[in-house]
């Protein structure tokens, strides 16, 4: 079942846009969102730090969305405009850094 988050928007779901991938000291997790009617869909990356993840879940980003999708329904507007304006202007995804001086969901 996928993770939907309840935004002022509507219905968003969480899909795996990419399979996770290693990076030094951390790991990349690139996710799709898409509005329940199809309308809106688009992507980002969150580069989470190994240090604020267990060993168990760096291999399972399933167990990530679970973290990040209380903290992403909270701050959803500015990253979804955050997102939105990376890939219309900038060309790329945007990318959400958690590590210890910025813990996000993981504090």
């Amino acid at each position: 079942m996928p993770t939907t988050l309840k935004t002022g928007r509507g219905i968003y779901a969480i899909a795996i846009a990419a399979p996770l991938a290693p990076a030094a000291g951390s790991v990349v997790l690139t996710l799709g969102l898409e509005r329940g009617d199809g309308i809106e869909k688009f992507a980002l990356r969150y580069r989470i730090a190994a240090g604020l993840i267990g060993n168990a879940d760096c291999d399972s980003p399933e167990k990530l969305i679970e973290r990040i999708a209380p903290w992403l329904e909270r701050e959803f507007e500015q990253t979804r405009e955050a997102a939105l304006k990376s890939i219309r202007t900038e060309r790329h995804l945007l990318e959400i850094s958690f590590d210890a001086s910025n813990p996000g969901p993981f504090a």
